[in-house]
């Protein structure tokens, strides 16, 4: 399916994308002086007082964990009820867990965007249907997109990969009575002020945003996230999660990270990514041969140039891992996804990256 068929192209086939490809795939048993661009954790995560607080508490790991004062930190962090909140072994979790637990008739996940969504989805037995953005729009949401009967919509915010951050009130306007609207908020608290976000919101009926604290935290491995929703639907994920789904650690980093003092660090790490990604698509502006999606708000890019398939193995042999593009329903094969990093290690970058793009043209 092409980037160009807009809103109204919809298919319930796989379309031959690997919807279970993910960045870490670019750089597994990779030899370390390989530089990561391809995941989007945050470099130099986690912080020395997270690893502390993280490592204090295995003097607990005989009891079994207890996870009332992380969701209730969870809750203040948002201003909302602690029955409004669901913690989870990673945001990921969450989708198992919405598959599961919700009798959806209509499902529709809006592209391109993070593909575990769908890929749960259908594992759960459902027929999934896309809607998939047009590149000639910068891949924004259009009226009328998603299918008025959609019982289920899914979509990122910030997008992964295309870093686009659509209005909150776009967004809260899909919501409808009988939908179940699903925002994953992943990378949100890479966002200066957390602008456009839906997570303190109880005023949309049937919304449910997930969050993560893997990206800007660096705690991919210690799987920690959390679903923002209406009590019952909270109760409903609830009965299908097995006992115990968040260890003790993720339990004590989670309450960690909602700290003021956490969220001041959050904020600011969200200005320096602003900075950085700015840099960072200056920089690729240098080359004729790059197109940048933007304007974009995550701590990544995606960009467009030819034969990116051929040049991706090139930069890996120049130290170089980035994200290919074409395992994401609405993009192909000269497509790539980069994570934001210091304008030091960009400038390293973007000289490696000339010189595949110059390679490729001989």
């Amino acid at each position: 399916m092409s980037a160009g068929s807009a809103g109204s192209a919809r298919s319930s086939g796989s379309s031959g994308f690997d919807l279970r490809h993910h960045g870490d795939a670019e750089v597994r048993g990779a030899d370390a002086a390989l530089t990561d661009l391809a995941v989007n954790v945050r470099a130099g995560t986690p912080p020395e007082w997270l690893k502390a607080r993280i490592a204090a508490s295995l003097d607990g790991l005989a009891a079994y964990p207890d996870g009332r004062a992380a969701r209730e930190a969870v809750a203040a962090r948002h201003g909302l009820p602690a029955g409004r909140v669901l913690l989870t072994a990673g945001a990921a979790e969450a989708f198992v867990l919405l598959a599961r637990a919700l009798p959806t008739r209509r499902p529709v996940v809006v592209h391109p965007q993070f593909t575990e969504p769908e890929s749960a989805l259908r594992d759960a037995g459902h027929t999934v249907e896309r809607v998939v953005l047009d590149e000639r729009d910068g891949f924004r949401l259009t009226p009328g997109a998603v299918p008025e009967d959609a019982d289920l919509v899914v979509i990122g915010n910030p997008t992964n990969p295309t870093s686009v951050l659509h209005p909150a009130d776009a967004l809260a306007e899909l919501a409808r009575p009988g939908r179940t609207l699903v925002v994953d908020e992943a990378f949100m608290d890479a966002v200066p002020g957390e602008r456009e976000s839906l997570a303190g919101r109880t005023d949309v009926p049937g919304l449910v945003v997930l969050r993560s604290l893997t990206k800007t935290w660096g705690l991919a491995g210690l799987r920690i996230g959390y679903v923002l929703a209406e009590p019952d639907t909270v109760t409903a994920l609830e009965r299908v999660q097995p006992l115990w789904p968040v260890s003790s650690p993720a339990l004590v980093a989670a309450e960690a990270c909602c700290t003021p003092s956490a969220l001041a660090e959050a904020a600011y790490a969200a200005d320096r990514m602003a900075a950085d990604r700015a840099h960072l698509a200056d920089r690729l502006a240098e080359l004729a041969e790059v197109r940048v999606c933007g304007p974009a708000a995550g701590s990544f890019l995606l960009i467009r140039l030819p034969g990116a398939a051929a040049i991706r193995t090139r930069l890996r042999e120049l130290g170089f891992a980035v994200r290919r593009g074409d395992t994401f329903p609405g993009l192909g094969p000269d497509w790539l996804r980069l994570a934001v990093r210091d304008p030091a290690t960009t400038d390293r970058f973007v000289i490696a990256l000339a010189k595949a793009v110059a390679e490729s043209a001989d």
